[in-house]
């Protein structure tokens, strides 16, 4: 039989084990991917210029095919490659479905 300080020990190690589990919580790893005329489109990161709120630096994979990351300027509608080759979107293009997530740009 156990002891009352026992069943208290027990008791705050069950209490600590359960604030312990929901301090520590794993980073939420999750790609934004939607079905845009009939491509596959995931992005798997963007982040919005602080300069320029219509810019984004984004990646993303269409069909699996992982791009590398480009800015893609909302405003002007257009991409810049991490070379500097400035490229307006195309039909269906990805950049589009970017943009529309944040349609007051």
């Amino acid at each position: 039989m156990l002891t009352h300080i026992q069943k208290l020990y027990k008791f705050i190690a069950l209490i600590l084990l359960l604030i312990l589990s929901s301090i520590v919580a794993l980073p939420a790893i999750a790609d934004v991917c939607r079905n845009y005329h009939g491509q596959r489109i995931c992005i798997v990161s963007i982040n919005r210029s602080a300069k320029n709120y219509w810019e984004y630096r984004a990646s993303v994979t269409v069909d699996g095919v992982k791009r590398p990351l480009e800015v893609y300027n909302c405003r002007q509608k257009l991409r810049v490659q991490q070379d500097g080759t400035i490229v307006p979107f195309a039909p269906k293009d990805p950049g589009e479905l970017i943009c529309s997530f944040f349609r007051n740009t």
